[in-house]
């Protein structure tokens, strides 16, 4: 991410947390984020200097006013005024990072061959906010070159319990 999203963010951030409406911005911009990535089309409509900037900002207010908080539709605004349409999405992603922050929620990567049952993972999930000290909000992808087993990415850290991981160690002892 780039300073200049982080700044947006931060800002975003500070009017949400002043106006003690962090969840909903977040939600709000999660929408906004689905439009945008589902309409790469209308980034370039609103990053075009061949349409004057006074439609353009006339395009966001059709599109969002009616639904989103003038701040929203204000940081929506501000972002195409300044050039920076195209970095909306990293933007917004930007900012649920300081909501996972301020929450003290962090991202688990959960990786499988054979897709868990809703109690391993209410298990794995539980040990993981105990490891982790932090709420989490997992994210299961399946990767068959796992062979069997899971590796899970914390933040920094990755814990393997794939069979892939295991072999590979067995050769390095085997090897020595």
């Amino acid at each position: 991410m780039t300073q200049t999203n982080k700044e947006y963010a931060t800002a975003l951030f500070s009017l949400a947390t002043e106006s003690n409406a962090v969840d909903e911005y977040e939600k709000s911009l999660l929408e906004i984020g689905n439009i945008f990535k589902e309409n790469p089309d209308y980034i370039r409509v609103l990053e075009s200097p061949a349409i004057p900037l006074s439609e353009r900002i006339a395009f966001i207010d059709k599109a969002f006013e009616s639904t989103y908080t003038e701040y929203l539709v204000s940081f929506i605004k501000v972002l195409c005024e300044n050039g920076h349409i195209t970095e909306i999405c990293n933007c917004i992603e930007e900012f649920c990072d300081l909501v996972r922050i301020y929450k003290n929620r962090t991202i688990a990567t959960v990786y499988y061959v054979e897709p868990l049952t809703d109690e391993q993972k209410s298990a794995l999930l539980d040990k993981l906010q105990k490891i982790s000290g932090k709420v989490i909000e997992p994210e299961f992808i399946k990767d068959e070159s796992l062979i069997g087993g899971i590796k899970v990415q914390i933040d920094d850290k990755i814990f393997d319990g794939s069979i892939k991981n295991r072999l590979h160690k067995a050769k390095g002892v085997i090897s020595e």
